[in-house]
């Protein structure tokens, strides 16, 4: 197996800055929408999950990009459990409301 070339070194040691660079840091949060719902005549709610980045990471060396890497990731995990936790319950409640309020057309 032929020693590795200095071009592919290089090619080495600039990618995870590269990638840590280029990563960017989000979280996942809950949002309400309002749509009219013209069988019930009602304005009725729905919850989805929204991702939002909150910046990026950048100028950081080994061990440090692998601790940010991972702390980032974690961090979208958790926010996408607690979020979609959010919209599951909130969607319930909601589609309890809208049975409450519900006022079909006559045929």
């Amino acid at each position: 197996m032929p020693a590795p070339t200095r071009r592919l070194l290089h090619f080495r040691c600039t990618l995870p800055w590269l990638c840590a660079a280029l990563l960017p840091s989000c979280i996942v949060v809950p949002r309400t929408v309002e749509v009219y719902d013209p069988e019930c005549q009602v304005v009725a709610r729905h919850m989805d999950l929204q991702a939002v980045q909150i910046g990026y990471i950048s100028r950081c060396s080994n061990q440090g990009c692998a601790a940010l890497i991972v702390a980032a990731a974690a961090t979208v995990t958790a926010t996408a459990i607690i979020s979609g936790s959010i919209v599951v319950i909130g969607n319930t409640v909601y589609w309890f409301e809208k049975q409450g309020r519900c006022n079909p057309l006559p045929e």
